[in-house]
């Protein structure tokens, strides 16, 4: 006994408490709550509730032993009011989880955005550096140019005009007959 007047006593220690508790999941209150606003602003539920109206009135007005709401209508006004008191809660609650939703999809969208800003540079910065190096690559008339100095300075005047000449046709044949015949001029 002296245990649990210690407990009491002590702060640290929660009390336990007897009450039936009942618990929701927020969620799932969350779910039906904008399933209902939903179905709030549909077309089906004007027509349903036009409907009842209508029934209500001419059941009120017209039947006379059936009267239970007499003309200012008073229980139908309760109806309404009983229901716009629960409506607006709801459709309040699916605007902030709809407003939740669109804060996450929105921060999504930011990584996303900047993931692709990233990626985006570092491509530029790829084909920059692709630019340079092609820039700094020899072509083919570079090459040949430079072949071609090359050989007249290698060779003697008589026999580069002869190749240089046979050369821009760029048979392989004409290239070997044209020198074979300076060949045979000089023995």
């Amino acid at each position: 006994m002296a245990d649990k007047a210690s407990a009491r006593q002590r702060l640290d220690t929660p009390i336990g408490s007897r009450r039936f508790r009942v618990q929701f999941d927020v969620e799932e209150v969350g779910r039906v709550g904008e399933n209902f606003a939903r179905f709030l602003g549909t077309g089906r539920y004007l027509a349903i509730q036009t409907v009842f109206v209508v029934v209500w009135v001419l059941l009120n007005v017209f039947a006379i032993k059936l009267q239970w709401d007499p003309y200012p209508f008073i229980l139908l006004n309760l109806a309404f009011s009983t229901q716009a008191a629960y409506a607006a809660p709801l459709i309040l609650l699916a605007q902030n989880r709809q407003e939740n939703r669109d804060r996450v999809s929105l921060e999504e969208d930011r990584v996303r955005a900047a993931q692709t800003k990233a990626d985006t540079e570092f491509l530029a910065r790829e084909i920059a550096a692709l630019r340079i190096a092609v820039g700094e690559v020899a072509t083919r008339d570079y090459l040949r140019r430079e072949l071609e100095d090359l050989k007249s300075m290698l060779e003697p005047e008589g026999d580069s005009e002869d190749i240089t000449s046979h050369a821009g046709t760029g048979g392989k044949s004409s290239a070997k007959s044209g020198s074979g015949k300076s060949r045979s001029k000089s023995k």
